[in-house]
């Protein structure tokens, strides 16, 4: 899928909609398309930012407007109703931290802008944030590709399945983390 065409759309879909509900993130999807073509790595993180934010920014405003009809639908699939209230006292206690944690870690990013919406954090920190801490992120990626090459290919090719476990896990943690404390 990563070198066939309209692969760049499909990552730009995964990346907008892994920030609202999707559960696999776009990094999945990012490593071997940058893999297959690491000249344009950069740009392909470019469009998982872009994508990512805009979808942050739905996920904001759905907050905002529909968390008692979409947002706490999304947040009850997840199982993490019970952690909404202490995610609000983090975003008391450390605004814009808030969101670039989420923007950066395995803490899912869809739960940050569904509640950033809802307890009504400042839009723009939650713009500024969101494309510093997810630009952060999709360039680290980028730049380990770009840079380590045909050892980052050579070395996922023999570990992939190993790869895509961990980050999976580190998704799973994410959940865990929200939810356990």
């Amino acid at each position: 899928m990563a070198a066939k065409k309209g692969a760049e759309k499909v990552l730009m879909m995964v990346a907008f909609t892994e920030s609202i509900f999707f559960p696999i993130p776009q990094d999945l999807l990012l490593i071997p398309m940058g893999l297959s073509r690491p000249r344009k790595v950069f740009r392909l993180a470019t469009l998982c930012l872009v994508a990512s934010v805009l979808g942050g920014v739905v996920g904001y405003f759905i907050g905002l407007f529909f968390m008692e009809l979409v947002g706490l639908a999304i947040i009850n699939f997840y199982g993490l109703a019970d952690k909404y209230l202490i995610i609000q006292e983090w975003y008391d206690r450390y605004d814009a931290w808030a969101v670039a944690v989420a923007g950066i870690s395995p803490v899912p990013y869809k739960v940050c802008t569904l509640t950033a919406g809802a307890f009504k954090i400042n839009f723009a920190v939650f713009v500024i944030a969101s494309v510093l801490s997810r630009g952060l992120r999709f360039y680290l990626v980028a730049a380990v590709i770009y840079w380590q090459g045909e050892r980052a290919r050579d070395f996922l090719e023999k570990r992939f399945d190993l790869v895509v476990s961990l980050t999976l896990v580190l998704v799973v943690l994410g959940f865990i983390l929200i939810k356990f404390i």
